[in-house]
């Protein structure tokens, strides 16, 4: 059975129109930006939010068409995991797992055996009598998994699963998470704004902004392919839109960019900041993209250094660089210093803008 989701919902100025299918087994991401839309579609499919217009389907159950039909939360076979867990802080970690089958009428000792059950997939049955607040956020996070999968739902909604753990937590439990996702046969659909989660825990993307599909597709070819200026930012990549004629591109705003290959025909352009060198005095050899630049930023980037630069006229006018930190002392980088940039015209790729 597949879900079906044409979602159409309107809020002041805000629109949403999203439509998405996830099917048994499938683990599909929808990433955004802030106010793209995201939480929005994740309470109208859990039934917290009533649709406009558009219809929600599980293969031929409607849960959602308005104006004559509507599924309350509690008639949707769905398990949500929340940003913040949202565990009972005064019930065991036992009756936390519990409690869903309890309120969906199992009796109290039918739904104790099940949730020890749960709490041991999750390698947490040793803090069945422990409450929420003693747990590490690693733990809360599987514990209000088990819970949301004990009541055997057929859609799990994941609302940034990971968001509240530290950076030295979430490697590990990304890598639980993601062999918890592969076991379970129903659709699962993630929403978060971390495109790490997103490419190890998801089957397929779904990227909107201002409550519209911008791209969509398989983790891999969403970041070699990226569409939009926030896609490319996601990714890490430098992503412009020109002109092919053979190796050059010309650029829809101001400069050319030289490839390695030829190319026709309306492109994007992309290639990673770490195709970008920088100098203090123009390059020797004859680099086929070379350029005067400004640099207009630095700021620390994971284990690099981020510089933006702005190479036009003859150049791009916005180009991403990532250095060392002791290139950074040897180049004596600052906020409006001259330099020449050179991109390597092999790490440079093009694809059909169209």
């Amino acid at each position: 059975m597949t879900l079906h989701a044409d979602l159409q919902v309107r809020r002041g100025a805000f629109s949403l129109a999203l439509d998405l299918a996830v099917e048994p087994g499938e683990v599909v991401a929808l990433l955004g930006p802030n106010g793209a839309g995201k939480t929005t579609a994740l309470r109208a499919i859990s039934g917290l939010l009533a649709l406009d217009g558009g219809r929600i389907a599980l293969d031929s159950t409607v849960w959602d068409e308005p104006p004559r039909v509507f599924r309350t939360p509690d008639h949707r076979p769905i398990g949500v995991v929340f940003q913040d867990y949202l565990l009972f802080n005064h019930l065991s970690c036992l009756e936390n797992v519990a409690f869903g089958l309890r309120a969906r009428g199992v009796e109290k000792q039918t739904a104790r055996t099940e949730a020890g059950r749960w709490l041991n997939i999750v390698g947490l049955s040793e803090y069945a009598r422990t409450k929420p607040r003693a747990l590490s956020g690693g733990q809360a996070q599987r514990v209000a998994l088990a819970r949301a999968l004990a009541t055997e739902p057929e859609v799990l909604l994941l609302d940034e699963p990971l968001a509240a753990l530290d950076a030295s937590t979430t490697l590990h439990v990304r890598a639980e998470l993601a062999q918890h996702l592969s076991r379970f046969e129903g659709r699962t659909l993630l929403v978060t704004h971390d495109p790490l989660d997103a490419m190890v825990l998801a089957d397929r993307l779904v990227i909107i902004e201002n409550g519209q599909v911008v791209q969509e597709g398989k983790p891999t070819e969403v970041a070699h392919r990226p569409r939009t200026d926030y896609v490319a930012q996601l990714v890490g990549l430098n992503l412009y839109r020109g002109t092919a004629a053979g190796t050059t591109v010309t650029l829809s705003d101001g400069g050319s960019i030289t490839l390695a290959e030829p190319a026709g025909g309306a492109v994007h352009v992309a290639f990673p900041p770490t195709a970008v060198s920088l100098y203090t005095e123009p390059p020797s050899g004859s680099p086929r993209n070379t350029w005067p630049a400004v640099v207009t930023g630095i700021e620390q980037h994971a284990h690099t250094v981020r510089v933006r630069l702005d190479a036009s006229p003859s150049g791009p006018a916005d180009v991403l660089a990532d250095i060392t930190a002791a290139a950074v002392a040897d180049l004596h980088l600052t906020p409006g210093q001259a330099l020449h940039t050179t991109l390597k015209a092999t790490e440079v790729h093009t694809y059909p803008s169209a």
